[in-house]
C-alpha cells in the first residue's frame, strides 16, 4: 500500500505540515508542534525544516 506525506487540510495553524505528519504517523498532532517548537529554540532548524517541508509537501487531496 502506497501511503503518502501530504500536508493536511482540516488540523493546520499555519500550512498543515504538523498536522499532515502527525496524521501519516499516526501521532499527536500537538506533540508534533511541541517538537517543532523544540527544534525552533534550540538553534532555529525547525524554522528552516517546516519551511522546506511547506515547499515540498503536497496538499492532501
Amino acid at each position: 500500500m502506497d501511503k503518502r506525506l501530504y500536508r493536511s487540510r482540516s488540523d493546520r495553524k499555519i500550512a498543515g505540515v504538523c498536522g499532515g505528519i502527525a496524521e501519516h504517523f499516526g501521532w499527536d498532532p500537538t506533540l508534533v508542534r511541541l517538537g517543532w517548537v523544540l527544534l525552533t529554540l534550540m538553534g532555529g532548524s525547525g524554522i528552516l525544516i517546516y519551511l522546506i517541508l511547506w515547499l515540498v509537501m503536497p496538499e492532501a487531496p
